[in-house]
């Protein structure tokens, strides 16, 4: 018994002084993390194009010494194409208070302006901000918002399908009504088609199930088929290029990643790039500067990559100027 009560108190301290080793430095890892950086990354989906956005962004911050899990704390998330998925990111993300939240596509840039008017917003793979009420101009928002655009010349797009097709006369359009980025390039695209004496033939496809059936409609009433970065139609793209091939539709892009998929060739953003000029405006405002106070940027890398395989599938004979001017072609 006397071991026994002198040993107890001896225990007692030795445990108290293990469990204290054992918690002090988590404690003060805690504390740390609490302190570094913090970045959240939503996305409304994920496809190659918005997955190479923010990869873009992560390879930016690492560069510039924001190592995550070392000095900063990044989370992503995505919204599996779905607006109530978003809303509900945005709510959790804005309730864990990072020091910036990105916002991949419209959809999820939309959730979190709604959701928060503090925590800096940088969106990304955004065509339109102002038709998609995010910003009121192209110029510093004043408010918590700003980021990249993804916006791209159509005239340069235009004198891609003629150079694939000298003769054309209509284009099809497949687009998800609901994304506002497909409806303003749909707006743009009928604008200035229609001097050219071009037609263009729109079907909307409200679901990724949607689009074999909605391409299928166009075969034998449209020369070539051109998509943007409408989510719906990049996140179903190979059963698009199946009904292509099949039907011997030319499929022109305006994202290079749906290349390598089908497409026979795409004049558009790398997004990766674009990513990385994102994750520019984050560490800017990470050094103390204001969203606000920061312009709208357009994405300023744009590449021209073709696909030799889709374009036999497709019909498709490629001009010796593609050719030579195709920054990446597939065999």
């Amino acid at each position: 018994m006397s071991q026994c009560s002198q040993g107890k108190p001896i225990m007692h301290h030795f445990c108290r002084h293990a469990l204290m080793l054992i918690f002090i430095p988590f404690a003060f890892f805690c504390a740390a993390a609490e302190n570094i950086p913090y970045v959240a990354v939503t996305a409304i989906v994920e496809h190659p194009a918005l997955d190479s956005v923010r990869d873009g962004i992560l390879a930016e911050l690492q560069e510039n010494g924001y190592i995550q899990d070392e000095n900063l704390k990044f989370q992503y998330q995505s919204a599996q194409g779905s607006s109530a998925n978003a809303a509900q990111i945005a709510k959790q993300f804005v309730a864990s208070k990072p020091d910036v939240i990105v916002a991949i596509a419209t959809p999820s840039a939309q959730a979190l302006a709604a959701t928060t008017k503090a925590i800096p917003i940088v969106f990304t793979a955004v065509t339109d901000p102002v038709a998609s009420k995010l910003t009121k101009s192209w110029d510093a928002s004043g408010t918590n918002v700003t980021g990249v655009s993804d916006a791209l010349a159509l005239d340069k797009q235009i004198d891609l399908m003629l150079n694939i097709k000298p003769a054309l006369k209509s284009v099809g359009y497949i687009y998800s009504p609901g994304e506002v980025n497909s409806t303003t390039i749909l707006n743009q695209l009928q604008q200035k088609l229609a001097p050219k004496g071009i037609k263009i033939i729109a079907v909307p496809a409200q679901r990724t199930a949607d689009i074999p059936a909605a391409a299928r409609s166009l075969k034998g009433s449209v020369d070539l088929i051109y998509t943007t970065t409408d989510n719906n139609v990049v996140s179903a793209y190979e059963s698009l290029a199946k009904v292509a091939n099949e039907s011997k539709i030319p499929l022109i892009a305006s994202d290079p990643a749906v290349v390598p998929r089908g497409a026979v060739a795409a004049l558009g953003m790398s997004y990766y790039d674009l990513g990385r000029q994102a994750g520019k405006m984050v560490i800017r405002i990470l050094n103390g500067e204001k969203p606000g106070t920061m312009p709208i940027e357009i994405g300023n890398v744009t590449q021209l990559v073709i696909n030799k395989s889709a374009a036999a599938r497709q019909g498709v004979i490629f001009s010796d100027k593609i050719v030579h001017s195709a920054n990446k072609i597939i065999d």
